[in-house]
């Protein structure tokens, strides 16, 4: 398959990178972007083509993936609509709805999938959702691609993407949220901030690695960490008596509507 990118951004890159790395090869990947030095720069870095010109690229893929921005994606797709012909549409943009894209592109071979940013180092999760007009060996291709960065899975209905949106596609920036607050403690407890950045990091790696291979749920295992009267027992104490369990899943849930609402504000029609 021959893959167009409209945009060469971060995560458009690191799907290039990610592609790359399994062998597929860079004569089959043409990246369109605006500015032509950073064309130069994609063609030096990845050895893909790179150009300005959008119906020369779009006319050359089997597959094209939108990575603009959100926001810019409107004027993108209609752009596109007149060079698109049986080509499968991937967007990964955030928050717009394969029918939106499908107006504006007149289209319905459309997967929309939502990746996170650890796909940067291969270590990413996308969902993923195909419009029922997509073939299921073009839905595997599409798999193959997104996987390229990191796990994948799909889901049968598309407002679940709000959720995915919230959990792993938000979820590394509350992951950071924690560690940040695990290093300013442990530098007020007198921790020089070095040692203070690899023992949390550490303990974040290690207790992760440990859920992913335990067949224990975390509740179990954060039971067995936690000793009756001891030290941990009196965090969580104090973690469930400001509520800070309930206060994360009522951030998620805020998270899943914003991501609605920018569904229904960025899938308007500009007048």
């Amino acid at each position: 398959m021959r893959i167009t990118f409209i945009g060469g951004g971060n995560m458009a890159c690191a799907l290039i990178s990610g592609l790359i790395k399994r062998g597929y090869a860079p004569a089959k990947m043409h990246v369109v972007e605006v500015c032509k030095d950073r064309c130069i720069e994609l063609h030096n870095e990845f050895g893909v083509r790179a150009t300005t010109v959008l119906a020369e690229a779009v006319a050359q893929g089997d597959a094209v993936i939108l990575a603009v921005k959100p926001q810019q994606l409107q004027e993108v797709a209609l752009q596109l609509a007149p060079l698109i012909g049986d080509q499968l549409v991937i967007s990964i943009a955030a928050g717009i709805r394969t029918e939106d894209i499908a107006r504006w592109m007149e289209t319905e071979n459309i997967v929309r999938c939502m990746p996170n940013t650890p796909a940067l180092i291969r270590s990413g999760v996308t969902a993923l959702y195909a419009m029922p007009a997509v073939k299921p060996e073009l839905c595997h291709n599409v798999e193959s691609i997104l996987g390229s960065v990191g796990s994948t899975l799909w889901v049968e209905d598309e407002e679940k993407l709000d959720a995915v949106t919230a959990i792993s596609g938000s979820g590394p920036a509350y992951v950071f949220y924690f560690i940040e607050a695990m290093q300013q403690a442990a530098a007020e407890l007198g921790i020089e901030a070095e040692a203070a950045r690899q023992l949390v990091l550490d303990t974040f790696l290690g207790a992760t690695k440990l859920a992913d291979q335990s067949r224990d749920n975390v509740t179990t295992l954060r039971a067995r960490v936690t000793s009756k009267n001891g030290t941990t027992e009196r965090a969580i104490q104090t973690m469930d008596a400001l509520r800070v369990k309930q206060d994360i899943v009522d951030a998620i849930y805020a998270a899943a509507a914003r991501s609605k609402e920018m569904g229904d504000e960025l899938g308007r029609d500009v007048q």
